[in-house]
Formats: structure tokens, sequence, C-alpha cells
């Protein structure tokens, strides 16, 4: 018996490897928006291979992890190129992800049989965000020590447990030594979890099969994954490699905030204190309600709201050629997700709070009522015209 093991283990490999990748039935009409999905595979395996080798390097202490950056930047033997790289990563990898959301709510990706998809996939961005602030956090700059302060401070809004539990996360009564650590071993860690839900994910996507632009799920146009998909993505992939290398090689610090590269004084408060690009639209949202708790709560919405997405919708209209109406709201809501990525960066004036207001409820309505009344609109002109 044990002799055979190798065999069939071998023999296991090759059939997965046939059956998902070589002979894994994909609809024919896929464009190269549905490139992103792998694109954010091997973003993920770029961030998780630079942040081990930034970590051989890197000192988790407030008195040293500032200078532990700038001696992997000046010393350590390309020590700069890892750096940039898993800096600019990140904003590489939350662009292909948005892309990916974005490309999957305008083919109603999120529609039966793919719910528990599409849940998942809102689970990864979560984990994504987590991943991401803990790691603005580690160079310990003002922006990195200010913005752990700001947004750690909005647990404290939870009744009674807000000012123990933010006592937890820091490890004592302020942001210090015990909260860099604790980042530091949480940012390392999320990564494998990443991985391993991702794992999930394309089972979940593989037992139900990747939607298509024309909202058919027969199988009769389907085709091999290899070579015709397969050459697809690797075209699709040094585009991006191209574009990320071009960041990296020539504008590398120009999505990080200037302020980052201070070091973190506790004593001195930044002029206008604002995440990462990636998180400005749900900061927007969040400053939008005058209300702290109620703007907690609205940005924990805008998350939370992604999830019921595919319980909301209730038409069965999958062919976006068909849904005119969807069309031109959804246009309207991508260019009101990037009004409030704009709002974010933006002072706390009467003008930009107004306009954040009203972004924020279009984005809400735009899930809440506008996805669903939109289906049953464009379902009964369906009916009519046949």
């Amino acid at each position: 018996m044990p002799v055979n093991w190798p065999r069939l283990n071998k023999n296991y490999l090759l059939a997965l490897i046939s059956n998902h990748i070589i002979y894994y039935p994909t609809p024919i009409t896929l464009t190269y928006a549905w490139s992103f999905g792998a694109l954010a595979g091997i973003c993920l395996v770029v961030q998780m291979l630079s942040g081990i080798f930034l970590a051989m390097h890197y000192t988790p202490n407030i008195d040293l992890a500032f200078s532990s950056v700038e001696y992997i930047m000046r010393d350590v033997n390309n020590g700069w190129f890892i750096r940039y790289v898993h800096a600019n990563g990140a904003s590489m990898f939350f662009i292909v992800v948005y892309f990916h959301i974005f490309r999957g709510l305008y083919y109603g990706s999120y529609m039966a049989p793919r719910e528990h998809l599409w849940c998942s996939g809102v689970l990864l961005f979560v984990l994504m965000m987590g991943t991401a602030f803990t790691g603005y956090v580690l160079p310990w700059g003002q922006m990195s020590f200010w913005g752990a302060t700001v947004i750690t401070s909005l647990v404290t809004v939870i009744p009674v447990a807000g000012q123990p539990i933010v006592e937890w996360l820091w490890g004592g009564y302020t942001v210090n030594n015990p909260t860099l650590n604790r980042f530091f071993s949480i940012h390392f860690t999320l990564p494998f979890v990443i991985a391993g839900l991702t794992l999930i994910h394309l089972a979940l996507l593989h037992k139900e099969g990747s939607s298509n632009p024309i909202g058919s799920d027969t199988g009769v146009d389907d085709i091999p994954f290899y070579p015709y998909f397969f050459a697809k993505d690797l075209f699709a992939f040094f585009c991006f490699l191209f574009v990320f290398a071009f960041f990296v090689f020539y504008f590398p610090n120009v999505l990080n905030h200037p302020d980052n590269c201070i070091p973190a004084d506790p004593l001195k408060t930044p002029a206008h204190v604002v995440p990462e690009w990636y998180f400005l639209p749900f900061y927007a949202i969040l400053r939008s309600i005058p209300h702290k708790a109620g703007g907690i709560a609205a940005m924990g919405g805008s998350i939370i709201v992604l999830f019921l997405l595919p319980f909301i919708y209730s038409s069965e209209i999958r062919n976006t050629t068909y849904r005119p109406i969807f069309k031109f709201f959804y246009w309207l809501f991508v260019t009101d997700f990037i009004m409030l990525m704009w709002l974010g960066q933006k002072p706390v004036k009467d003008t930009y709070v107004i306009a954040g207001q009203i972004a924020t409820v279009y984005y809400f309505l735009f899930f809440t009522i506008g996805i669903s009344l939109i289906g049953k609109i464009e379902s009964k002109l369906v009916n009519y015209n046949s």
C-alpha cells in the first residue's frame, strides 16, 4: 500500500491541474474584464513574498521602526526595490480588486447561484482592508501614528465595552510600542488567512462556473481555459506589470502621503489626517455624518450592504445589454464612488460635507433601493416587449 501512495498523489495532482486549469470549462464570451481576478491572485503572491523579505529586516519597536525602514531603503541590497514593490503593490492590489468588484456589479456576478462566491469575495475585501490598515502603521511615520490613533479611537463608540476594547487594542492607554507589535503580528498573519480564503473563493468559482457578459449559464459556449484564456490572462499580466513597474521605478511615492516620511511625533498632530487613497471613499462616508456613532455605522454599512446585495436583487435578467436603465445608474454610481474618493481627502468644510452627504445617500440608495427597483422595472419592460 505505501508503494502506491506517490503514484496516487501524482495522479491526483495531475487530475486537479487538468480539471481546474487546463480543461476547466470557460465561457467563450469572457473579456479582459475577467482577468482582474487572476491579477488579484498575482498581487497577493507579490505582497506575501515582498512582505516576508521586508520582515527579515524590519524592527517592530517605536524607537527603531522608522530607522529600520530607512535601513531597508539605504543599506539592504535591493531593499529600496523590495519596499517600493510592497508599498506600491498594496495600491495595485486595491486597484485590481476595485476593478474586479465593479465588473461583478456591472455583469451581475452576485446573482444566484453565485451568492456565496460573491460573499466570500467581499469577505476577502474586508480582510484586505484590515491587512492594509495594519501595514500602513508599521513605517511609524506621522500619518501612520495619527491614522492608527484616529481609526482605533472609533471603537470607543461601542457602549460600555468601547474603551476597554480600545485599551486592549493599544496594549495600554495610548498608541505605543505594544500597539505596533500587535499590528505587525496581525499584518503578517492576515495574508495567510487571505490565501486560505482565496482557495475557498476559487473552489466556489469552479463549483458554479464563471459568469459572463451575456448572462448565459447553459455551458453550450464553454471552451477549455488553456490555452485560450491562459494566453489572455498572460497578456493582461504583462500590461499590469508595465503599469506596476512604471510606478515602482518612476513614481514610487506618488500614491503615499508625504507626511509619512516624517518620524511619528505624538506631540504634533498633522494639519489634515487622512488614510491611504483606497480608504478615502469610506472615510468620506464616515465624515459625512455629523454624529460620531452614525458616521461609524454608515461606514460599516457601506461594506455590509455588499454582503446583502445578492439577496436584495430579485430580477432574472442577467444580460447587461438588456438593462439600459441599470447602465445609467451604474455609471452614475461609479462617478459617485470617485467623487467620494476625492471628497475623502478634502478638509472638513461645509461645501465638502454637503457634497459628501449627497454622495453617501446615493451610495446607499443604489444598493438598497436602486438595484432592486431597477431590476423589477427592467423585468416588466422585457415581459411587455416579449
